[in-house]
């Protein structure tokens, strides 16, 4: 595929000057595409109908409100055939006269326009039928506005320098991405439709970054031309927020002291280089290897590469490039007996059968511990102990580049963890507090394949799942 083909620019400059018009977000517009893309649903569609009940309950129950809110009108649906569905819900969002606690059948909404403190809320919805299972990728509310102004029939010149300046630098900046990433697609039209994501993720990135409340800086990384439906089937973990698949695990016991000001692991020689957990839902099995890892150096000084293979294949707690939860891992660690190298059962990225070798052991675990929930204790035990397995909301590390990531709580809702990682150590950037967060994505991603998340306030749900290994 060659970006300089005349056809792709065409196409290219035409996706984007009908971005410019407008026409791409009017939402009166049929969709129509290849298998795949998004359709326009009617609000009596069963699907959509479930799809709004179930954002709804979601909403109220992350909701600090004393009033159950609900959908008082709904302005559009979509569906998209995802690895299951994903439903685009944009809705209207109102106060009712029921209190949480009421339990009632039916709720009115309140008469009085001022009481209802209306929203507008875009929903994303991932079904998957044959499983029974459904989750919230996404949440986003503002204050309804005041009614926009009268429309006119005047039609602004589209083609003004300033459109086609904007259209020539995307392009350029489209034309580099795919270079430095090695990007290969499969047709010009697949190309085109790249472009089109990667433009919409340029204005995701740029609404992060002008709403973050840390330093850090978001932009163009390796997966700009990934939909959001895509990053989040292919890399991240559905199971880390189904509170129901969680086994009780043992409580850790508290540090002995205060946590000192500021704490790194890789300086202790701990923590080994960052891996790539390509393009597999792997993520809990490179948290639970890397903590254990630092677990073994710290009691027999020696750091390993061990495989985060084995997990992949021989857990059966777990769904291999599908999810898993680090309370599984460590369990079926104890059951296999142990772990063996990385070089001895390299990662392929996939799920094969199960090729373990008990006389190949060169680590193992005891039993595994739970962390407590409270970010200062959590700080104290990681100095005492060693890096600990986490999990987060991942939203904004789609677009992360460096610094410290503070996104606000409608980007990254704390109870909507999709990704395990690896905390490493803590500290401050000049007054930021931070977590130091070893990544998965390989060292082409954040700083050397770190992400650098803000401390202090639980963002992004990073205090809610945190465990270790124990070596006696």
């Amino acid at each position: 595929m060659s970006v300089h083909s005349p056809l792709i620019l065409w196409l290219a400059l035409s996706a984007v000057m009908s971005s410019v018009l407008g026409l791409v977000e009017d939402l009166d517009r049929p969709l129509f595409g290849p298998p795949g893309s998004p359709m326009r649903l009617q609000e009596s569609d069963p699907g959509v109908k479930r799809a709004v009940l179930f954002a709804e309950e979601r909403y109220n129950k992350g909701s600090n409100a004393m009033h159950l809110r609900k959908v008082s009108r709904l302005i559009s649906a979509t569906k998209q055939l995802v690895k299951g569905i994903r439903y685009t819900l944009t809705v209207e969002l109102s106060n009712t006269q029921c209190k949480k606690s009421a339990m009632l059948r039916t709720c009115d909404f309140y008469p009085e326009s001022q009481k209802l403190k209306t929203e507008i809320c875009m929903f994303e919805v991932w079904d998957i039928p044959w499983q029974g299972t459904s989750t919230l990728l996404k949440q986003k509310c503002q204050p309804k506005g005041e009614p926009e102004g009268e429309e006119t029939n005047k039609v602004e010149d589209s083609f003004n320098s300033q459109a086609l300046e904007e259209s020539v630098e995307l392009l350029g900046q489209f034309k580099e991405f795919v270079v430095k990433y090695n990007k290969v697609y499969s047709s010009q039209e697949e190309a085109d439709r790249r472009l089109r994501v990667f433009h919409e993720n340029l204005k995701t990135a740029a609404k992060l970054q002008s709403l973050d409340q840390g330093s850090a800086e978001y932009g163009v990384t390796k997966f700009s031309d990934l939909t959001e439906g895509e990053f989040y089937s292919t890399y991240l973990n559905p199971m880390l927020s189904e509170s129901t698949l969680h086994r009780p695990m043992k409580p850790a016991a508290p540090a002995q002291g205060p946590a000192p000001d500021s704490w790194d692991w890789r300086d202790k020689g701990a923590v080994g280089p960052v891996k790539n957990q390509g393009m597999c839902g792997s993520c809990w099995a490179f948290s639970v290897i890397g903590n254990i890892e630092g677990q073994w150096f710290l009691k027999n000084g020696t750091l390993l590469s061990l495989s985060e293979q084995e997990l992949v294949d021989c857990d059966g707690l777990d769904q291999a490039c599908r999810g898993g939860l680090p309370s599984n891992a460590y369990e079926a660690l104890e059951k296999l007996g142990g772990l063996e190298t990385e070089s001895d059962y390299s990662y392929t990225g996939h799920k094969q059968t199960c090729d373990f070798t008990p006389g190949k052991v060169v680590a193992y675990i005891n039993s595994s511990v739970e962390l407590s929930k409270d970010e200062k204790e959590i700080a104290a035990w990681l100095a005492e102990n060693g890096p600990v397995s986490v999990a987060l909301n991942a939203f904004a590390m789609q677009f992360y580049r460096k610094g410290v990531s503070h996104p606000l709580k409608i980007f990254c809702n704390p109870w909507m963890i999709d990704h395990a990682v690896l905390l490493v150590g803590y500290g401050e950037r000049k007054g930021i507090p931070f977590w130091a967060i070893k990544n998965s994505w390989g060292e082409d991603y954040g700083e050397q394949g770190y992400y650098y998340l803000y401390r202090g306030s639980n963002a992004c749900g990073i205090n809610k799942m945190c465990s270790s290994a124990v070596v006696n």
